[in-house]
């Protein structure tokens, strides 16, 4: 007899919360760029921040990074690739401001 517990199918909360976050964040970003009277280099800082933040939002509830036996790997190895892609990033843009 199988176990009915296994085949139950649940509503997804996780996936409709991330989803409202992820809409939330994208007109934030919108409504910044188009309506403040904000300096760009302060728009383009936030507006960056919030992508950051919306793909971490997209990588907890949609792929469900922490969940399984391994999750605190996976959150680290995510962290590590992030930070070089940080590196990459702004050392490129600084040693290409940098060239007079």
């Amino acid at each position: 007899m199988a176990n009915k517990t296994s085949n139950q199918h649940h509503f997804p909360w996780s996936h409709v919360i991330g989803f409202l976050f992820s809409i939330a964040l994208t007109f934030l970003a919108v409504w910044l760029g188009l309506y403040t009277d904000l300096p760009l280099n302060t728009v383009i800082i936030i507006v960056f921040s919030l992508a950051f933040l919306q793909a971490a939002i997209q990588l907890f509830m949609f792929m469900h990074v922490s969940e399984g036996a391994s999750g605190g790997w996976q959150v680290g190895k995510m962290i590590s690739a992030a930070f070089i892609a940080l590196v990459i990033v702004v050392g490129t843009v600084w040693v290409m401001t940098s060239m007079h």
